[in-house]
């Protein structure tokens, strides 16, 4: 009797574990129908110039990179295309140098709305109408080189807002 007790909570671990959700990293909870994905370039309603083609391209890469799906551009002949669009790209000053008052540091905010359609059922598998991103950079003392950092932080955003948002798609949040 001692020995079946003592096997108890590996067990229950065992139980817990495997009802729990978890699923291979890598693993995609979208219909098995779908082989082809479609991202077009999304629409840019932010006066950010080219920051549609930034995240579009970045979101492409993630998914050739992360998953077995083949991707194209254009939605005709996808089993899902990825819609998008960057509503909002904003910066602001988040650190001042306190004996001049200049500002030191700017934040960079990017807000975005995507979804992604089953194109054989017209079906949303996934969508998010408030994705927000944001990078902190520094900005440097010298009025000529005031901006050059903002391109840089621009592209790390987009990279970070492809990552998670194919991370969204395959495990489904």
């Amino acid at each position: 009797m001692r020995g079946r007790w003592q096997k108890l909570p590996a067990l229950l671990a065992a139980m817990a574990l495997s009802s729990c959700g978890y699923h291979v990293a890598g693993d995609s909870t979208l219909p098995p129908d779908v082989k082809t994905v479609a991202v077009p370039i999304f629409t840019n309603q932010s006066k950010q110039f080219r920051i549609e083609q930034k995240v579009s391209a970045d979101i492409t890469q993630q998914l050739i990179e992360r998953t077995h799906y083949r991707v194209i551009s254009e939605p005709k002949g996808a089993d899902a295309v990825i819609e998008g669009r960057v509503k909002d790209v904003q910066t602001g000053v988040i650190a001042f140098n306190l004996s001049t008052g200049a500002a030191t540091a700017l934040q960079v905010v990017v807000t975005a709305d995507v979804k992604l359609v089953d194109q054989h059922t017209h079906k949303t598998l996934f969508s998010n109408s408030r994705y927000v991103f944001r990078e902190q950079y520094q900005i440097s003392t010298s009025s000529s080189q005031l901006f050059q950092e903002e391109d840089p932080a621009l592209d790390r955003v987009a990279q970070d807002f492809a990552r998670t948002l194919v991370t969204d798609i395959l495990e489904n949040f």
